[in-house]
């Protein structure tokens, strides 16, 4: 399948493997990621709302996906989950909060999807995995790369209030937040 907007039928569905209990509570670690806005941003400097949904990787036309993506439980739907930020971004800026996307890619990378799909706010390369490792974030290995599984983070500042996990379907990932930030925002 090469639309990557969209999500194909029967994707395996992740289980909470509990990966992220610990996240609740923790603060966002002091560093400054790279940003396709070409600059560098240090989520805990923040003192307002942010969303931080981290995700494997961004699919780019004419790149095949690593063989057997569809089969990996969670993988498929960083497309369909950044569109769906982007088409929610109005409603959540409105609540006075910020969004960010994660992905252990490049910044390079994440520009050309940046673009590609109209996306009003910044995605960060942890392509270091600092952040991931900062707080032991889950991550999986195909094909040489190390990829985030899917977790949203609501925090304020710097405190994680929030952990979505596992995200799926990952298109209605900003109607969960936009109802958890309706509910909770304070």
């Amino acid at each position: 399948m090469s639309n990557f907007t969209e999500l194909p039928a029967n994707l395996p569905i992740p289980v909470d493997d509990g990966a992220c209990n610990h996240l609740q509570g923790l603060f966002v670690p002091s560093l400054t990621l790279p940003s396709t806005h070409n600059r560098y941003v240090d989520l805990s400097e923040i003192s307002g709302y942010v969303v931080i949904y981290c995700y494997p990787m961004t699919g780019q036309p004419g790149i095949l996906l690593p063989e057997q993506w569809d089969k990996i439980p969670g993988a498929r739907g960083c497309t369909p989950q950044s569109c769906a930020f982007r088409d929610h971004h109005q409603e959540i800026t409105d609540l006075k909060v910020q969004v960010f996307g994660i992905s252990t890619q490049k910044t390079e990378y994440q520009i050309e999807a940046a673009k590609r799909l109209h996306l009003p706010f910044e995605l960060l390369s942890d392509s270091d995995l600092n952040f991931s490792q900062a707080l032991k974030l889950p991550i999986f290995e195909i094909e040489g790369k190390q990829l985030l599984k899917r977790v949203t983070l609501i925090a304020q500042a710097g405190k994680i209030l929030k952990v979505f996990y596992p995200v799926f379907p990952p298109d209605r990932n900003p109607d969960d937040v936009i109802d958890w930030l309706r509910n909770n925002l304070v």
